[in-house]
């Protein structure tokens, strides 16, 4: 990538790992997380579609397609969990794979019936974070803009709906209004994603800085502004590898740097980390070999 570019790049993958950790703190505590994949998937076909009745390029117009293509997908999910009895692990896989197998179709067959232009939709599947546009770097930071004035403005009632659903009912809050904006924001967050990870690594970046998070501390101030500095983190760390080494895509690499620092929290946390809970005594049977090492020493004594 060029220097500018690189730049471009940075910035935009820096406030998407920003927003992502913001919006997606509420969505792990919310047991919320999957619904960011099913956004995600879901989106493909909506991408198609706009493509196929306006035939534009314009990537405000493919993400608007996406987007509603995306919460149509989490309004199915919902749906069938109302009128069925299937688990909702059942109902997720269901929706993701039927809108994605769809969308998967539609972008061959565009690419088949319109090969005497240049559509370049398959890009969205795993992303083109190195052709970047300072366009899209813009509606990212639209898009992180209002996650912050939404989650400042509603914090106090976001955080009750996290911790205490019943208890936000009792104060005079609708849980269900909240939930849909949450998932509003996610969705949206999902979609301006899809050009820099694309439909199948996107909602990594959701759910991996906020559950990394998650093991550092109990406070939920604290949990977003390190899920914003997890998301940040990878996205910068994942652009310069990918700007170093000629090859690697940024997309898989941002979320393989979010999973190296998740496994890194797993680990080395304070109260919550392997080795911790191990020394404390607390979870031994997370290291088994210091379980039977614990076991023989008592035995020797």
């Amino acid at each position: 990538m060029p220097g500018s570019q690189t730049i471009i790049v940075l910035l935009g993958t820096l406030l998407l790992g920003i927003a992502a950790g913001l919006v997606g703190t509420f969505a792990v505590l919310r047991k919320r997380a999957l619904v960011g994949d099913v956004v995600a998937h879901s989106a493909l076909p909506g991408l198609c579609v706009a493509f196929m009745l306006l035939e534009s390029r314009s990537i405000l117009v493919l993400l608007s397609g996406a987007l509603l293509s995306g919460l149509l997908g989490a309004a199915c999910v919902s749906f069938l969990k109302r009128v069925t009895r299937l688990r909702e692990d059942a109902v997720l896989g269901i929706v993701l794979s039927v809108f994605y197998g769809g969308g998967i179709a539609l972008t061959r067959f565009i690419q088949n019936t319109w090969r005497s232009e240049r559509v370049d939709l398959e890009s969205f599947i795993i992303g083109r974070a190195a052709t970047m546009l300072q366009e899209d770097v813009m509606q990212i930071g639209i898009v992180l803009t209002i996650a912050a004035v939404v989650v400042v403005l509603l914090f106090k009632e976001l955080k009750l709906v996290s911790f205490d659903e019943q208890f936000c009912r009792v104060q005079g809050w609708s849980s269900t209004g909240l939930d849909g904006l949450l998932m509003l924001l996610t969705a949206i967050t999902v979609i301006v994603g899809l050009p820099a990870a694309g439909v199948i690594l996107t909602a990594a970046l959701l759910i991996i800085p906020a559950a990394a998070a998650r093991f550092w501390t109990d406070r939920l101030s604290h949990m977003m502004m390190i899920a914003c500095a997890f998301g940040g983190l990878s996205g910068v760390t994942g652009t310069l590898i990918s700007a170093r080494i000629a090859g690697l895509p940024t997309g898989p690499l941002i979320v393989l740097t979010a999973a190296f620092i998740f496994v890194a929290s797993w680990i080395f946390a304070p109260h919550r980390g392997v080795l911790f809970r191990a020394r404390e005594g607390l979870d031994t049977s997370l290291l088994p070999w210091v379980a039977e090492r614990q076991e023989d020493d008592g035995g020797a004594a």
